[in-house]
């Protein structure tokens, strides 16, 4: 009976990847720090409520035949997604679904 060990092959980083890796997460965790200093910070935190409230409008509006108030209103929700996540370098695209019913 012989068993055969099959050894895994790992990549091992080199030093300069593993200073880079964690230079970028401290870089991270500063961010964070200073996001959470932000005197601002209880305006931020009510963003997502708004915006979710202002999604609901905008469908409605479609919902009604007034696109150019739809239009308007998805056009402020993107400009408060930039305020609010300045880092990001993409933006979710949101599309209207029947299942935002909720929270009416």
């Amino acid at each position: 009976m012989s068993i055969t060990s099959d050894k895994r092959k790992y990549a091992r980083r080199s030093e300069e990847e593993r200073i880079n890796e964690l230079e970028e997460r401290i870089n991270q965790l500063k961010n964070r720090i200073e996001s959470k200093k932000r005197k601002d910070s209880p305006v931020l935190s009510e963003i997502p409520r708004l915006q979710k409230k202002l999604r609901k409008f905008a469908q409605l509006a479609m919902d009604h035949g007034r696109h150019d108030v739809a239009n308007s209103t998805t056009a402020f929700v993107a400009g408060l997604d930039r305020i609010a996540n300045p880092d990001q370098e993409t933006l979710v695209d949101w599309v209207p679904s029947d299942d935002e019913d909720d929270d009416a």
